[in-house]
């Protein structure tokens, strides 16, 4: 399903056909970010070694998008935690938009030297590599786990805690680092700190899967949803279509003011998981009425997450021009065909 942008957005992309870098082009983000590219005329090399992404992303882009639209496309298979790789994919690059990653607080406190060959050593190559081309713009997917312990509601980008993970421990150095590449080479980057990120191609397999599409499969299994903790948990959804807006907003805003900032990207909504379980009860009801599905059970707490999360999106809408198009409840409604065609 193609991501639909506001009408002076995609006026702006089409406007000139550039080369782009997308990396971890065959996740989640990424593929959406490939795909929407592609469909607006532009060039596009891309990189994945899929540790987490799926050749089938790359598929499903291919034939979205059709034939023509992807002889645009130059796929890399490669590992950012290798320099040439990082070196080969920036070569005649413009603008980066910089997805590949390891994901999730468990896997981060279970293996965190893992978490951190792809997340520091890989976002270290990345922008030497994206500094020695000539880049002109590196957007890099930051994380609200940044905020750590700060109890600060809304978060707001200049006021965070200490880190809970080795996870956010990596994706703060990410901002540390693009400061100063900023300062000492004169990069632009542009970090986006992520909010709980949802939509389709969002992997409902394995012990790291985002709660979103791991609840969907539980129900449409007829097995009961895990809760960690009372339920009273929040956080701040934010749809795949708002990531993307968010990306190709700062890869070509030209304010200078804009650039070497750090912004949250999110709906600036909370939601408790408890919220979240009956929001997908009552979707899944429409997509199957006959469906029965169980209340969900409650686990205990899980170590390292933080119990609050609301993000102040006021920057990036002052500064990038972002606007979210689409809150928790827009966002299961257009992806719930997706899911359960998909995550059962």
């Amino acid at each position: 399903m193609a991501i639909q942008l506001t009408a002076d957005l995609e006026a702006q992309v089409r406007a000139e056909s550039r080369r782009w870098l997308v990396t971890g082009s065959a996740g989640f983000i990424g593929s959406h970010l490939l795909e929407t590219l592609l469909r607006l005329g532009q060039q596009v090399t891309s990189l994945d070694n899929f540790a987490t992404g799926h050749r089938h992303n790359l598929e499903q882009v291919r034939q979205a998008v059709g034939e023509q639209a992807w002889a645009r496309h130059h796929f890399i298979e490669g590992d950012i935690a290798e320099p040439e790789v990082c070196a080969q994919a920036c070569e005649g690059a413009q603008i980066v938009l910089h997805q590949a990653a390891l994901g999730s607080v468990p896997r981060s406190i279970k293996d965190p030297q893992t978490t951190h060959r792809a997340n520091a050593t890989g976002f270290l190559n990345m922008l030497v590599a994206a500094k020695d081309a000539g880049v002109q713009r590196f957007v890099y997917a930051a994380s609200s786990s940044t905020y750590g312990d700060s109890p600060t509601l809304p978060k707001v980008e200049d006021v965070i805690g200490r880190p809970l993970s080795p996870y956010a421990v990596t994706k703060y150095l990410n901002e540390l680092y693009a400061d100063v590449f900023g300062r000492c080479y004169g990069l632009q980057t542009v970090g986006l700190r992520y909010f709980n990120v949802f939509g389709p191609r969002q992997d409902p397999n394995g012990a790291y899967a985002a709660v979103i599409p791991r609840w969907i499969a539980s129900m449409l299994r007829g097995e009961r949803c895990s809760i960690n903790g009372d339920g009273e948990t929040s956080r701040d959804f934010c749809y795949i279509a708002n990531v993307v807006q968010a990306n190709l907003r700062s890869g070509l805003v030209e304010s200078a003011e804009a650039a070497n900032q750090v912004y949250n990207v999110a709906a600036g909504d909370r939601t408790t998981l408890n919220q979240l379980h009956a929001a997908l009860v009552s979707q899944l009801g429409v997509e199957r009425p006959a469906l029965v599905i169980e209340p969900p059970a409650y686990a205990d707490f899980r170590a390292g997450d933080v119990r609050h999360s609301l993000a102040d999106i006021d920057k990036a809408g002052r500064l990038l021009g972002y606007a979210p198009t689409h809150r928790v409840h827009e966002g299961l409604a257009e992806a719930a065909a997706w899911y359960v065609a998909n995550v059962a």
